[in-house]
């Protein structure tokens, strides 16, 4: 079986699939509290700036990949308008459902489907705009899982992703107190679950970093890709377009 890694544990692919799936059942109900106490908030600010840099406008067709709890898709819906066509989709239903009622408690009825980013169950060439934020370095193939979202982008059409990168090298040592003594503790505290924030910062750690992913999106057939830094690295924004 091919191996992979679940933070800093080697296993097998479906072995992989099965913890990450269990990670965020747990997580589900405060993921949203949590993203807000691990980041000072600063999360808002990051998907503000994925949502500016999309170029979404009115009437265009956005899929948000591993959307959780529907932060992006709802910013997205509202640039893209009545006319558009904006889809939440994530692997794990107890989070789908958790972003689905978000979205529904803030009067916004979105088409929603439970999928795996590596088999995306759209044509190709539908969507203008595919986004992704904070779920890429928990899939398991993610080279395949960028060549799907590839392929459902229409010619023009930009992919965004968002995702925890490395930091600002003086910072690196702060950065991993923070990361296995802080945030371990905040999830045993607020969530009742150490283990999976533990899993949350050495799943960062094993992440390719802004270059490296900058490649991995090349070879996955998109062009033009860039990156813009947040907070120092802590936070990466990856753009590419398929042409």
């Amino acid at each position: 079986m091919t191996q992979t890694h679940f933070g800093f544990e080697n296993v097998g692919e479906r072995e992989k699939a099965r913890r990450v799936a269990g990670v965020f059942s747990s997580v589900a109900g405060k993921y949203d509290l949590m993203n807000d106490l691990m980041s000072a908030g600063l999360h808002r600010l990051w998907k503000a700036f994925a949502i500016a840099r999309s170029g979404v406008r009115a009437g265009q067709r956005v899929l948000d990949v591993a959307g959780g709890s529907g932060d992006l898709a709802r910013e997205l819906a509202r640039r893209a308008g009545p006319s558009g066509e904006v889809w939440l989709t994530d692997i794990n239903g107890e989070m789908l459902s958790a972003g689905r009622d978000r979205l529904l408690d803030k009067g916004l009825i979105l088409p929603v489907a439970r999928c795996n980013a590596e088999q995306l169950p759209f044509p190709g060439g539908y969507f203008d705009c595919v986004s992704v934020a904070f779920g890429l370095r928990n899939m398991t193939r993610k080279e395949a899982a960028l060549a799907e979202m590839r392929r459902v982008l229409r010619p023009g059409g930009r992919l965004l992703v968002l995702e925890f990168s490395h930091v600002w090298k003086p910072l690196a040592k702060p950065y991993d107190w923070y990361s296995f003594k802080v945030l371990p503790w905040l999830g045993r505290r607020v969530a009742g679950d150490e283990a999976s924030y533990r899993y949350l910062a050495e799943s960062i750690r094993m992440h390719p970093d802004q270059d490296a992913l900058k490649s991995m999106m090349e070879r996955a057939g998109l062009e033009d890709v860039e990156y813009y830094n947040l907070s120092a690295g802590v936070v990466a924004l990856h753009l590419g377009f398929k042409y």
